[in-house]
């Protein structure tokens, strides 16, 4: 039926890339793209005369405004909608940025349509949206009695990780040598059953333990 299509929305500068996902995703009924534009400030046009998407596919890196400004006007804003972010590549610090502006997620480029049908409707479920990459334990919370035993100093270094710095400058805000805050990523990635930074971050706003 038509109203159990989840209504997509794509926001991206390349037209053959876009277009390209246009299509492919069409051609799954559980789908319905409402509008496509090729930056954020397009985007606000557009749901402004269309019916609001379910799911918003955002591009990073776009002209006139970013994704990281459309995600944010988008959660200011729409605060239903949820955003899954495209990444060329696997950048934390560009993932992150976008995490900390709203989106619940993110996929690769290279992601094959039924990879990026997955990411949709997980999202669209759930809210987040975790890859293989960062694949874990993300849905308890920190408080209840079964949840991981952070240390203090496991715990500020997971603090610092939803920053921008690198692990080098984590590491002297902490006062301890880089080999040390190596320490602490590897054993939180063994507590989570993490495999990157994304995924700390994702778990830390997941389980309301930082709030951006």
């Amino acid at each position: 039926m038509q109203t159990d299509k989840i209504l997509i929305a794509i926001v991206d500068d390349h037209t053959l890339f876009r277009d390209g996902v246009a299509v492919l995703m069409a051609e799954f009924d559980e789908l319905q793209v409402v509008f496509e534009a090729e930056n954020g400030e397009q985007m606000q046009h557009m749901l402004a005369r269309h019916p609001l998407p379910q799911v918003i596919l955002m591009d990073i890196n776009m002209p006139v405004m970013d994704g990281y400004l459309a995600t944010k006007w988008v959660k200011d804003n729409h605060p239903q909608i949820k955003v899954l972010a495209l990444s060329m590549f696997e950048e934390d610090k560009a993932v992150i940025r976008m995490i900390k502006s709203g989106a619940g997620g993110y996929v690769l480029k290279e992601s094959k349509p039924r990879e990026l049908l997955h990411a949709i409707k997980t999202i669209n479920e759930k809210g987040v949206y975790i890859n293989e990459m960062v694949s874990g334990k993300l849905v308890r919370k920190v408080a209840d009695d079964d949840g991981p035993d952070f240390s203090r100093k496991e715990f500020e270094f997971l603090r610092l990780c939803c920053s921008e710095l690198t692990y080098k400058e984590i590491a002297d805000l902490m006062f301890v040598s880089p080999r040390t805050v190596d320490n602490y990523r590897e054993s939180l990635f063994q507590k989570l059953n993490l495999k990157t930074r994304t995924g700390l971050v994702l778990y830390a706003i997941q389980n309301e333990i930082f709030k951006f």
